[in-house]
């Protein structure tokens, strides 16, 4: 009898490596039921909590980062990595899988490493416009690479490249949510104009700042304000706005209908990370993007970039956004003809089957010895 198909996904770090993960892991799942898939992880991040959530099973690696700034701390670090790498070679040989998928993050490397040893197929998956270190160390032992934008023939070979896209949460796609609907959801009267705001899970300092100080100029009640603050920054948020009325501002830690939310819309404010943008795509309303600059090689940036340059998002930076990113979106609510262009070319970017695509890549390296 041939035995089910077995895949090792690896790396996280960040819910940007770790849901495009799981989604990858799902999309497989229907493709063709019976998959064995385990998850390889970092000890201590999030995938150790959002994996298991959505149903399966992982495996922790002592592995961490480098330390930059005190690199005293270094052997403690390479000492883990040296752990790291020896955990990875035993996983490996004992689920024996059919192919290895890499989504960048610390335990990525040890088991991509491992895989490439072994003559195990790999597959990486590159969400950002600029590539990230352990990716692009990695290549060498990928068969193919996938990726969300165009022109990273600068990081990777050529010849391994195909363009997918990252993948969106199904909810997001497959949303059949009418504005109607998501306005009634939020109770917000129809005919309204809708600025929704997002800084993550946890909370952009610079957005939220920017927001509380053009809370007064919100004109009212033409112009409705959602605004997920991020668990952060909440409690500290509603206690600078107690007292006031603000019948045309809603105020969340975290929204969990997103799909009630990019409904609602009219405008867009959020950070760049690239599962964002993804996802954004995919919605196609006007976006200003605010990238951190408190992220790895600047990244955020340069994925908001991409976008700039398709004329498809308008980017603010965080050091400007203080001062006039609410400006520009009540500016941006008021010109129908630039919020029409700006909706059309980011829709054009959009790539809402990129997990079906990367599965098919997948499939592409078994040598059908699966049920």
């Amino acid at each position: 009898m041939k035995r089910p198909l077995r895949m090792i996904i690896s790396g996280g770090g960040t819910g940007g490596h770790v849901f495009p993960a799981i989604s990858i892991a799902q999309e497989l799942k229907k493709t063709v039921p019976g998959t064995d898939i385990l998850f390889v992880g970092a000890a201590g991040r999030i995938e150790m909590e959002k994996v298991p959530a959505a149903g399966f099973p992982i495996e922790a690696l002592p592995v961490r980062g480098f330390d930059r700034k005190r690199l005293w701390r270094n052997f403690v670090v390479l000492l883990h990595l040296w752990k790291s790498m020896r955990k990875a070679r035993k996983i490996v040989r004992q689920f024996d899988p059919d192919v290895v998928v890499g989504v960048g993050g610390y335990a990525s490397g040890p088991v991509v490493r491992a895989a490439g040893k072994k003559g195990v197929p790999v597959l990486i998956q590159e969400q950002n416009s600029y590539a990230g270190v352990t990716n692009r160390l990695l290549a060498a032992k990928a068969s193919v690479i996938c990726v969300a934008y165009e022109g990273m023939e600068k990081y990777f070979p050529g010849e391994k490249i195909v363009l997918t896209g990252n993948p969106v949460r199904k909810e997001i796609v497959n949303s059949k949510v009418t504005r109607e609907e998501a306005l009634a959801f939020f109770k917000i009267p129809e005919n309204t104009r809708v600025i929704l705001v997002l800084g993550g899970s946890l909370g952009a300092g610079t957005i939220n700042k920017a927001v509380l100080q053009a809370l007064d100029t919100l004109p009212e009640p033409s112009v409705f304000l959602i605004w997920q603050t991020g668990r952060y920054y909440y409690e500290e948020i509603l206690d600078k706005v107690k007292g006031k009325n603000m019948p045309n501002v809603l105020i969340r830690d975290f929204i969990q209908r997103m799909d009630m939310a990019y409904a609602a819309s009219t405008v867009i404010i959020s950070r760049a990370g690239a599962g964002t943008i993804s996802e954004l795509a995919v919605v196609g309303k006007p976006v200003i993007l605010v990238p951190s600059p408190n992220v790895a090689e600047d990244h955020q940036t340069k994925n908001a970039m991409a976008l700039v340059k398709n004329n498809a998002a308008v980017m603010v930076p965080d050091n400007e956004a203080e001062g006039y990113l609410m400006g520009y979106a009540l500016g941006l609510l008021g010109d129908p003809v630039r919020m029409k262009e700006l909706s059309e070319n980011l829709k054009k970017m959009a790539r809402p089957y990129a997990s079906r695509d990367i599965v098919k890549k997948i499939m592409d390296l078994t040598d059908d010895n699966h049920e």
